[in-house]
């Protein structure tokens, strides 16, 4: 069984993925997607949302990241492919499921499943330009508009040569509304043979179980669900259910305040704390420690005054543990 953490355009960069991956449990990560249009990108642009590939491709815990490429050529996508796999990627994987208006526009992400023959055409672009030994995935949503292709587009990624899929249980226009049709996911699992990963919903231990017994899925992956516990990942390979918030917590706010100053040291200023709040506003689903800290600093725009904030709130939660051990 593995536990893969879900690329998340502007969320799952590679500094959370290094801080998410300090924690026991993921297996494997997939980049935020890199866009292709019609030409060969230059490595620079690799290595900027994919730094890991100048360190083996993994995070600095070790963990593989895989490369996530977005397009709709073909061609330019399997130059981009070679070009990632010379770089080092252990594995190039395809985004058929992106929501986001301003891809899909361009004919990019979740609106290519409306058309399974074009979803065929650019898998097995890629599929012949990379080298036999280089493995390459793919993943998708259940559809645009509605269900009526899933089936047809796992189908046609499987012929064209992916070696594995990952399916995230909902359309397009269903977004990450609740529930995630897991069941779908059985279905596609028995339309194909390649390994399939079930993705949607995965928040606590209990919905990675039921998850796995609908989908009948032995791998998963999940974004959000590790986002809002960072722990989530160890208590399902570990079994345990009492990594709880309050006991977890005080190791969490350690890795806000390092992923505060790992992002101080590569964005401009007033990036820089936007990318930490949406962190924290994430927590709240888990800890109710988060929405407590993020109006201490929702209105704070100076990211020094802002890490200072949270130093001292880390400095508050130790002083109070050693009242209480006292």
């Amino acid at each position: 069984m593995k536990i893969f953490l879900a690329p998340m355009e502007g969320v799952l960069d590679h500094c959370l993925r290094d801080i998410l991956t300090r924690i026991p449990g993921v297996d494997v990560c997939v980049t935020e997607f890199i866009r292709v249009t019609d030409q060969l990108l230059p490595e620079s642009v690799f290595h900027r949302l994919a730094p890991e590939l100048a360190q083996g491709s993994r995070t600095p815990s070790g963990t593989p990241v895989v490369v996530q490429l977005l397009g709709n050529d073909p061609v330019a996508l399997g130059e981009n492919a070679v070009r990632a796999a010379e770089m080092g990627a252990p594995g190039i994987d395809l985004n058929f499921g992106c929501p986001a208006k301003t891809v899909n526009k361009s004919r990019g992400g979740a609106i290519l499943l409306k058309d399974p023959d074009e979803v065929h055409d650019i898998t097995l672009g890629v599929r012949r330009a990379l080298a036999a030994d280089v493995p390459l995935s793919a993943k998708m949503r259940l559809g645009f508009q509605d269900k009526s292709l899933a089936i047809e587009n796992a189908q046609a990624i499987e012929a064209a040569g992916a070696m594995q899929l990952t399916v995230h249980a909902r359309t397009k226009v269903e977004g990450y509304r609740p529930p995630a049709h897991w069941e779908w996911i059985a279905r596609i699992r028995e339309a194909v043979s390649i390994p399939v990963v079930a993705n949607g919903d995965i928040w606590t231990v209990e919905d990675y179980h039921r998850c796995r017994a609908v989908s009948g899925c032995d791998d998963v992956m999940i974004g959000r669900g590790l986002i809002a516990n960072p722990f989530l990942a160890q208590a399902i390979h570990s079994g345990d259910e009492g990594l709880e918030a309050d006991a977890t917590w005080p190791v969490t706010l350690e890795l806000v305040q390092l992923y505060h100053q790992m992002v101080m040291s590569r964005l401009d200023p007033k990036h820089i704390n936007g990318r930490t709040k949406q962190w924290l506003r994430m927590m709240q689903r888990h800890y109710p420690q988060a929405e407590g800290l993020f109006m201490q600093v929702r209105a704070e725009r100076d990211p020094q005054r802002f890490a200072n904030l949270l130093r001292h709130d880390r400095e508050s939660l130790a002083i109070d543990a050693d009242r209480q051990a006292f």
